[in-house]
């Protein structure tokens, strides 16, 4: 019979251990081709590691008891750690209001940095970075007006004037705005925006697969995935900007209405009409059937569960890796908003809906969890939501340093942030992990 959601929450916080110990919750660190010189250099003379040739760099919103942003933080009021050992800050960013400041420039690996008074950057780095991902291939077509209608929300609210700009669709929509300034470019694009998902009676009666779950759903998700693992990559020479990755999607399940699709199986009908030839009705199949026939479903069930959230939390950690090294917060936004029930033109049994819904919530959970963004799924106020979002990508400090311990082995690492003021709220990620050769390649 369908999983349990208790049984899928334990399976995803399995999941979500795995990816965050390869993953980590920051940005992983960025290495310039003059310090990797340098360390060659040293290598051939002498067979130790040199510290100090990794600048890793991270982003800080410090709040006060009222929640409002602290613009004036200087070097020496913000300490930060590494596996709890304080580390020496080489560069200080200001963000405030969408604007830049250079407060203290990342020297090179050996010499100290240079203290500049903040100042009004150039037209050309002000401002902040969106992408809107529009992913239509996980939209259904009947959710198109309100798919159009949060996108005009994400407009009005969210991309100022002198915000740079991308909107890319996964599917059918075939949106391809390339980064600009242009407004107009916004309303142009939302009126391309067509969903193309599968609905219930889709998945249900028309896709094939086995206990993984229907083959389509899975390259459709891994079309999706890899799309945005190609943009975020591309960000990655931005640098000490916070790149907010705006994801409309309702999310992913590989395996979704299992039992139900076994209900309607070859096999699912033959044990109906047994049932029937017993004097059962057809309409208590899922109360009917002999502990023997449930034992066995389950166990294929189960199975296939493990395999399709397995595969669902790789695609996932993927993506995450590749979005912290660009240093780019997944705010994934789930256009449905609040859910209430199944669909009213085709109803499921209501157990396995609600592991449905809370498959794809989830996955959108992490993808904005594992990147420093947030969520915005199973709600309806939108526009709150942006506005947050707003102020998140309005107002931080980057903050870089280069690690005291020069070990590779050690991949990820613990991040904390302390700032020598009272009653300050700080929001910032916790961990870092280093790329291992193969995703330096990009092969993923």
């Amino acid at each position: 019979m369908s999983m349990l959601p208790s049984l899928r929450v334990k399976l995803w916080a399995f999941c979500l251990v795995i990816i965050c110990s390869a993953v980590g919750l920051v940005i992983t660190a960025q290495q310039s081709p003059e310090t990797e010189t340098t360390l060659g250099a040293d290598l051939q003379e002498t067979p130790t590691f040199r510290s100090g040739v990794t600048l890793v760099t991270t982003d800080v919103i410090p709040r006060d008891e009222n929640g409002l942003f602290i613009p004036d933080l200087n070097k020496e009021e913000i300490k930060i750690f590494e596996d709890g050992q304080l580390q020496e800050i080489a560069s200080l960013v200001l963000v405030h209001g969408g604007r830049v400041y250079n407060q203290l420039l990342p020297p090179p690996p050996v010499q100290e940095g240079i203290v500049l008074p903040p100042a009004r950057p150039v037209s050309d780095t002000a401002g902040r970075i969106f992408i809107i991902f529009v992913d239509d291939l996980h939209l259904q077509t009947g959710l198109t007006p309100k798919v159009r209608q949060v996108f005009k929300k994400v407009a009005d609210t969210l991309i100022h004037e002198g915000d740079m700009f991308g909107i890319i669709s996964s599917g059918p929509s075939a949106i391809n705005v390339q980064m600009t300034y242009d407004r107009d470019l916004l309303y142009s694009a939302m009126g391309k925006i067509t969903g193309d998902g599968f609905s219930n009676q889709d998945i249900v009666e028309q896709l094939a697969g086995g206990p993984g779950g229907p083959t389509e759903l899975r390259w459709r998700a891994h079309k999706a995935f890899k799309l945005a693992r190609d943009i975020v990559r591309n960000l990655e020479d931005v640098e000490n900007r916070r790149k907010a990755f705006i994801y409309l999607s309702s999310g992913y399940d590989f395996n979704p209405f299992e039992y139900e699709r076994f209900r309607r199986s070859a096999v699912g009908q033959a044990m109906r009409d047994v049932q029937e030839q017993m004097g059962g009705s057809s309409d208590s199949f899922y109360r009917g059937v002999s502990d023997r026939d449930v034992d066995m479903f389950n166990v294929n069930e189960r199975q296939g569960t493990v395999f399709a959230d397995t595969d669902l939390a790789l695609e996932v950690k993927q993506l995450t890796l590749a979005a912290n090294r660009a240093n780019a917060s997944f705010y994934t936004v789930d256009p449905r908003g609040l859910v209430a029930g199944p669909d009213i033109g085709y109803d499921v049994p209501i157990r396995e809906w609600r592991d449905h819904v809370f498959q794809t919530q989830n996955s959108l959970r992490l993808l904005a969890e594992l990147t420093g963004g947030m969520a915005v799924v199973n709600r309806n106020d939108f526009e709150d939501a942006l506005e947050e979002i707003d102020a998140e990508t309005s107002d931080y400090y980057v903050l870089g340093f280069y690690s005291s311990n020069p070990d590779p082995t050690f991949r990820t690492r613990r991040l904390r942030v302390e700032v020598d003021r009272e009653d300050v709220t700080l929001r910032h990620r916790t961990h870092y992990s280093f790329p291992r050769a193969q995703e330096d390649s990009g092969n993923q």
